[in-house]
């Protein structure tokens, strides 16, 4: 099966395979698996910034450090010890678990795609912001942004088991910390930049002369283009990560009809590319994968409003 997305599940292997020997391979195993972890480092990127939205700019810094310790401890406190459990006990479980990490990617990005069409988003009323004092509107943002967090850290830690599955347990502990360290600091030091990329600006913009006072004023006008274009890309990667978790999980038990036409669109799109094939086959099965995820999101997206009145009533 081509790489790509599904270096998410495959190509992570190497955070314990070069994590065994030394810090140094721990460090490279660690570099790798957050580049191939792409797609849920740049949605919980995309997604954070919104956090610190409409506060005041001096407490966007402490609030992005508060939600980075609340990050760091999910994966060390409650996901790392929780993995290494199930690698004890259940190591059969990996799989179905991932799935279900997939399930709920494909189905946030399909729904954040129905509500944009059918226009019902999720912006918060002004009563409820106004009834609540400053430090309450933090913390229920920092607590929204932790609980968001624990999600998307718990399938990057779940890609790491599942490859690390078969190793010692001082090896599997090892690679997660060291990815949990990693994908934290790298995550929330973009986003830390991101919210403060406009002060940035604003500060250039007041310099006088040279062109350093050209620059501000453009990151100042680009940062919404920016932020826009980063949600509708962490959007993208959510259908593109989950739909690759589902069709490397259903070859896993060897359902192999989506996967097999997955591999088809991948061999298609590099025979249209015969100057970069291996470029044109990790694009069609990116592409399947999102479609994937697309079609199994869509119909959770519309399967859940009813479902949760439903149970809400009996409730």
């Amino acid at each position: 099966m081509p790489t790509g997305l599904v270096a998410l599940l495959d190509d992570v292997a190497a955070i314990a395979r070069l994590a065994a020997a030394s810090v140094d391979d721990i460090a490279a195993a660690s570099m790798k698996a957050s580049s191939k972890a792409f797609g849920v480092v740049v949605d919980d990127a995309a997604v954070t910034p919104k956090y610190v939205s409409g506060l005041t700019p001096a407490r966007e810094l402490p609030i992005i450090w508060r939600i980075a310790k609340g990050s760091l401890r999910n994966k060390l406190l409650f996901l790392l010890p929780a993995a290494l459990l199930l690698s004890a006990f259940l190591p059969w479980a990996i799989t179905p678990i991932l799935m279900l990490g997939g399930l709920y990617l494909s189905y946030e990005g399909a729904e954040k795609i129905l509500g944009a069409l059918l226009g019902h988003g999720h912006a918060a009323t002004d009563e409820t912001e106004t009834s609540e004092t400053a430090e309450e509107i933090e913390n229920r943002k920092v607590g929204g942004a932790i609980r968001t967090d624990l999600i998307l850290s718990g399938e990057i830690m779940a890609i790491a088991l599942s490859e690390v599955a078969d190793r010692s347990i001082g090896t599997q502990a090892a690679a997660l910390i060291a990815v949990s360290l990693l994908i934290t600091g790298g995550v929330y030091g973009v986003v830390g930049l991101i919210v403060k990329m406009d002060d940035i600006g604003l500060h250039l913009a007041r310099r006088s002369g040279g062109v350093l006072p050209a620059v501000g004023r453009g990151l100042v006008k680009g940062m919404p283009v920016v932020l826009a274009v980063l949600a509708k890309i962490g959007t993208a990667a959510m259908l593109w990560v989950g739909g690759g978790i589902l069709i490397h999980g259903l070859e896993e038990f060897h359902l192999e009809t989506i996967p097999h036409a997955a591999e088809a669109v991948g061999d298609a799109i590099a025979g249209l590319m015969p100057f970069a094939p291996g470029l044109g086959a990790w694009l069609g099965f990116a592409v399947a994968s999102a479609l994937v995820g697309l079609m199994v999101g869509g119909v959770l997206a519309l399967l859940v409003p009813p479902l949760s009145r439903m149970f809400g009533k009996k409730a």
